[in-house]
C-alpha cells in the first residue's frame, strides 16, 4: 500500500499500461499534500547548504527504496498483500504482524496531519482555531473525521472524479508558486540563508532534523511496484519509478530551496501552517496565500477520503490472510471493510486527541507517521538483502543503511513513542493466535514482545518525568 494522498488504482481493464501512463500514476501517487508545508519545516532546521545535502541524501536513499520495491515485486511476486508481507515472510508472523500495524498505524497518523493542515489554514480568517491545535478545531476535525467515516461506510469506494480535482488542486499551485517565487527571488536574502541562522545548529544537525520531513513526503514511492502486472513492457516499471521519482523529488526540493530566496529562514520558520502560502503572500500579496490555501482545502479533503479507504484496506487484507482478528475480513454489501474502518476512524481519532498535548501539532503529527513507517521499510529492505542478488544486493544495502540512519535521525523521542504505540498492538495479535488455535508466542517472538514492551514502558516513564514531550 502506498501513502499517496489520492487512491491510485490501476485501471480494471485488459488494457496494458504506457511508461507515459506508469509514469503520471507514479507522480499522482507520491505528491501529498504535506509540501505545503515544507518551506516552515525546513527553516527551522536548516539552511540551503544543509537543505541541499538533505535532499541529496533523501533523494538517493528513496531511490534505493523504490528498488527494492521493485525488485521484490519481480523476485517475490507471490509476496502481494503489501509491504508488511515482505516482514512477514524474511522475519516471521510477529515481525510481519508489527510492519502492518505500523504501516496503517501511520496511515492514521497521517490522516490526521490532514485536518491540522485544514484547520490551521481556516485558522487565518477564524482565530479561534489556531494552528489546528485547539480545542475548537479538534472538535470541528472530529466532527469532520466521522462525517466521511458515515459518508464511506455507505459506499463511496471509488472517488476517481475526486482524485481528478485532487490531483489538480496539488500540483497547479505547488508550480505556479515555484514560478514565482524564482521570479520574486531575491540573491541577497537567499545568500544570507546559505549557511543557516545561528539556531540551526551544525551542518550535520541540520541535514539530521530533516529527514523525517522527506520521509513523509516521498511515502508513496513504494507504491510503483503495484503497476508491474498491468506494464505493456516489464522494463517501464523500473523507468516510471526513476522518471516519476525524478519529477517528484525535483517538486519538492524546488519548494524549500526558492523559499529561501524569499525571506529570511527565521521569519520562515515562524510562519502558521501551511507555510507555502505565508511565503507566496510575502511574494505577491494577499492573493498569493489565498490561491495556495484553497489548493490545500480541496486537495487534503480529497486525501482524507482516499487514505481513510487506505488504511482501512491495510487492516482488512492483513485479517485476511490470518495476521489480524477476523473481524477486520468483515465487509458490506457495498465492499467497504466497515469494521476496518472503525478502526481506523478511532486511532485518527485517538490521535487528534494528542494533538491537543504537543507543542507543535503538525510537526508532531508528521514525525510520527514518518517514525511509525521506519520499521515497515527497514524490514522490507533487509529482507531484500536476503533475497537479492548481484546488483540487487548492492541497492538493497543502500536502502537499509539509509532506513537505518532515519531511525537514528528520528531520535529517542519518536522511537520510544513508536513503541508507545506498537506495544499495545499485540493484543490484536493475541486474538489472532487463539481465533487459530495457535501457542501465543513462540521463544523468539517472546523475546520481540519484551522489547516492545520494555520499549513502551520507557516511553511512558519519560513522557511523565518530562525527559521527553510531545
Amino acid at each position: 500500500m502506498a501513502k499517496n494522498d489520492t487512491e491510485v488504482r490501476a485501471p480494471a481493464t485488459t488494457a496494458k499500461l504506457s511508461l507515459p501512463t506508469l509514469t503520471t500514476m507514479v507522480v499522482g501517487s507520491m505528491v501529498g499534500a504535506g509540501v505545503f508545508s515544507l518551506p516552515r519545516r525546513f527553516a527551522q532546521e536548516t539552511g540551503v547548504a544543509g537543505a541541499l545535502i538533505a535532499w541529496a541524501v533523501a533523494g538517493t536513499g528513496m531511490l534505493m527504496l523504490a528498488f527494492v520495491f521493485q525488485n521484490l515485486a519481480v523476485r517475490r511476486p507471490d509476496l502481494d498483500a503489501g509491504v508488511y508481507a515482505y516482514a512477514k515472510a524474511g522475519f516471521g508472523e510477529y515481525l510481519g504482524f508489527f510492519s502492518a500495524f505500523g504501516y496503517w498505524a501511520s496511515a492514521c497518523v497521517g490522516n490526521v496531519t490532514y485536518w491540522v493542515l485544514i484547520m490551521s489554514t481556516v485558522g487565518t480568517l477564524w482565530p479561534a482555531l489556531g494552528e489546528g491545535d485547539t480545542v475548537l478545531a479538534v472538535v470541528l476535525s472530529s466532527a469532520g473525521l466521522w462525517l466521511f467515516f458515515a459518508l464511506i461506510s455507505r459506499g463511496v469506494k471509488e472517488a476517481a472524479a475526486i482524485n481528478r480535482i485532487v490531483t489538480i488542486a496539488k500540483i497547479v499551485p505547488i508550480l505556479v508558486f515555484v514560478i514565482l517565487a524564482l521570479c520574486y527571488l531575491k540573491p541577497s536574502v537567499f545568500a544570507d540563508n546559505f549557511a543557516g541562522a545561528d539556531y540551526a545548529g551544525s551542518l550535520f544537525q541540520q541535514v539530521k532534523g530533516t529527514m523525517l520531513a522527506t520521509v513523509f513526503v516521498f511515502l508513496g514511492v513504494e507504491g510503483a511496484s503495484v503497476y508491474s502486472r498491468h506494464a505493456r513492457r516489464r522494463e517501464d516499471v523500473g523507468r516510471a519509478t526513476v522518471l516519476g521519482f525524478l519529477s517528484v523529488f525535483a517538486i519538492f526540493a524546488s519548494v524549500t530551496i526558492v523559499s529561501y530566496g524569499i525571506m529570511p529562514m527565521s521569519e520562515i520558520a515562524d510562519l502558521r501552517q501551511p507555510s507555502m502560502a505565508g511565503v507566496l503572500e510575502h511574494a505577491v500579496g494577499t492573493w498569493g496565500q489565498v490561491f495556495v490555501s484553497v489548493g490545500l482545502i480541496v486537495s487534503v479533503l480529497g486525501a482524507y477520503l482516499a487514505w481513510t479507504l487506505m488504511a482501512a484496506e491495510v487492516l482488512f487484507v492483513a485479517a485476511k490472510d490470518d495476521d489480524m482478528p477476523r473481524f477486520l475480513k468483515r465487509s458490506t454489501a457495498a465492499d467497504v471493510p466497515v469494521p476496518a474502518l472503525v478502526m481506523t476512524t478511532l486511532l485518527s481519532q485517538l490521535f487528534l486527541v494528542v494533538t491537543l498535548f504537543s507543542d507543535d501539532a503538525f510537526n508532531f503529527a508528521l514525525d510520527l507517521t514518518s517514525a511509525l513507517t521506519l520499521i515497515p521499510f527497514l524490514l522490507a529492505a533487509a529482507f531484500a538483502v536476503r533475497v537479492g542478488v548481484r546488483g540487487e544486493l548492492v541497492v538493497a544495502l543502500l536502502a537499509t543503511l539509509y532506513t537505518a540512519f532515519l531511525i537514528y535521525a528520528a531520535g529517542l523521542k519518536f522511537v520510544l513513542v513508536s513503541f508507545i504505540v506498537y506495544a499495545p498492538a499485540t493484543a490484536l495479535f493475541v486474538m489472532a493466535r487463539k481465533e487459530q488455535g495457535r501457542r501465543l508466542f513462540s521463544p523468539r517472538e517472546l523475546v520481540i514482545l519484551a522489547v516492545s514492551v520494555a520499549g513502551a514502558v520507557l516511553g511512558m516513564v519519560a513522557l511523565t518525568l518530562g525527559w521527553i514531550s510531545l
